[in-house]
């Protein structure tokens, strides 16, 4: 239960990394309204600590729409988790500006009013409480050089930026803001890659030292730490939970392995 007492906000928690995160956090003691484009999955309605609002994260007034209806179902956000995106990145010649755009609106502009958004609430509580927590996917894309990554990336990027800003900005109001830059992750986005793409799965799997790719549930866990009062040290920072994969140069031969 080591988030007994708080409450979340959890963007993407319909499927994959949001999901295992929003089952996590509920099960650790969390209240959750989960935003997402997408339905929850039916059983997550069930359960008296979880609350959806499936609306599009990109549309004007989201994020505060977002926060209100935490407010209205269980009170002011303790944790954003900022986690929706968009993925599927190609070379820059085959990104055209409604691609660009649509990275930057979904990757980046609605992570920022999110961020924006739980800061003005917890800077200024009337509920006696102080400070808060805010973690942003990133990923390994953001963190080096990418091939057939032209738009996708430099989001990332730009997340990992938003999240040193906000980290030096609002430390002595008690806010923590930290990345977490998942690697090869099975998730519904990126399963289909994997499956069909033999050179997405060689770099991306067989690429990462540990041979073998994540699960939703090791990105969860990640959450689960910089969330809790166990980092509450930790601000600033962007963690790789990618297998060994933004580190490696020179990979072992999977042969002799």
């Amino acid at each position: 239960m080591r988030l007994a007492g708080k409450i979340a906000v959890i963007t993407g928690a319909a499927s994959g990394i949001g999901l295992a995160t929003t089952r996590l956090f509920l099960a650790e003691g969390a209240k959750v309204l989960g935003a997402d484009i997408q339905a929850a999955p039916a059983d997550l309605g069930a359960q008296p600590s979880f609350r959806e609002l499936q609306l599009d994260l990109t549309e004007q007034g989201a994020a505060s729409a977002a926060f209100d209806a935490c407010r209205t179902a269980f009170g002011n956000a303790d944790i954003l988790f900022n986690n929706a995106g968009i993925g599927n990145a190609r070379p820059i010649l085959e990104t055209d500006d409604e691609a660009l755009n649509r990275y930057i609106a979904v990757n980046f502009a609605a992570p920022f009013k999110l961020a924006r958004e739980a800061v003005r609430i917890m800077k200024s509580r009337a509920d006696g409480k102080t400070g808060g927590a805010i973690i942003n996917t990133a990923s390994v894309f953001g963190m080096r050089g990418a091939a057939r990554s032209a738009a996708y990336g430099p989001t990332k990027a730009a997340m990992i930026g938003m999240t040193q800003q906000l980290a030096v900005e609002y430390a002595r109001d008690k806010i923590r803001v930290n990345a977490i830059a998942p690697g090869a992750i099975v998730t519904p986005m990126t399963q289909g890659r994997i499956d069909s793409n033999p050179w997405f799965r060689r770099e991306a799997v067989e690429g990462t030292p540990m041979l073998h790719p994540g699960t939703p549930e090791d990105i969860a866990m990640a959450c689960l730490f910089l969330a809790s009062d166990e980092a509450k040290f930790i601000t600033g920072v962007t963690l790789p939970v990618d297998g060994g994969w933004s580190v490696a140069i020179f990979r072992p031969d999977p042969a002799t392995a």
